[in-house]
């Protein structure tokens, strides 16, 4: 564990935003806090580590986890360009799935030696952050034993759907990437792959639950909401 303990947050909202863009950046950010956390481990005088929340949306993009299977996008990459897309094989575990405009991207990008040494735990967190956002909009969700992420109707075999899909990629209790959720996406787009390498299920979002679009500054506002109470941190 470091020496000195840091629970507060930087929240950082980057808007609309290429996907290299917003890998890059977060990279920079995790890659700065395992320098921190090499430096603490060679001398006695201890740095704090810093914590950051990221919010975005993404242009249309389709990204593979590391161990995913390229199969799983049904659309030649030669083809994205005609569907405004690109394509990404990153370093998060997870297979495949889409990121576009009206799906709120969360990128916690923090060292959890500040609150807890437990990737099972972190991500069963994240996923409990979303439940209680869907909540607030009357939408009861759950979880889908021996998936990840987060699903409405998870017990019944035929209407379970995902509106949140989740990947993380973690170093020295380091965390980057993180959730994503449906909120006025274009679900369309999940046509062109099979989301998160699951054939059978469906995906949704809140305005297709609830028929009309919803508020996005709303939205991510529970969420910083909902994250701070489940960590138990605050923004600095």
């Amino acid at each position: 564990m470091n020496g000195i303990v840091n629970k507060s947050v930087r929240f950082v909202d980057l808007g609309v935003i290429d996907y290299q863009e917003a890998w890059d950046y977060q990279t920079r950010l995790f890659d700065s806090t395992l320098a921190v956390k090499r430096k603490n481990r060679e001398q006695p005088e201890q740095e704090p580590t810093a914590n950051y929340l990221i919010f975005c949306e993404h242009p249309h993009v389709y990204t593979l986890g590391k161990s995913g299977d390229e199969g799983n996008l049904l659309v030649s990459r030669e083809k994205l360009p005609d569907i405004q897309a690109t394509y990404y094989h990153i370093n998060r575990g997870g297979d495949i799935t889409y990121h576009g405009p009206g799906q709120l991207v969360v990128y916690p990008v923090f060292d959890l030696e500040n609150y807890f040494t437990d990737i099972h735990r972190y991500m069963r967190l994240l996923e409990e952050a979303v439940i209680v956002v869907l909540n607030r909009f009357q939408i009861t969700a759950g979880r889908l034993k021996g998936l990840t992420g987060v699903w409405l109707d998870p017990d019944d075999a035929v209407r379970a759907r995902k509106i949140c899909a989740m990947g993380v990629k973690t170093s020295r209790w380091v965390t980057m990437h993180g959730l994503a959720l449906n909120v006025n996406t274009d679900l369309s787009y999940f046509g062109n792959i099979v989301p998160c390498g699951i054939q059978d299920k469906a995906v949704t979002s809140i305005a297709n639950e609830l028929r009309q679009p919803q508020d996005m500054a709303l939205v991510k506002d529970y969420m910083k909401s909902a994250l701070s109470e489940i960590f138990e941190f605050e923004y600095n």
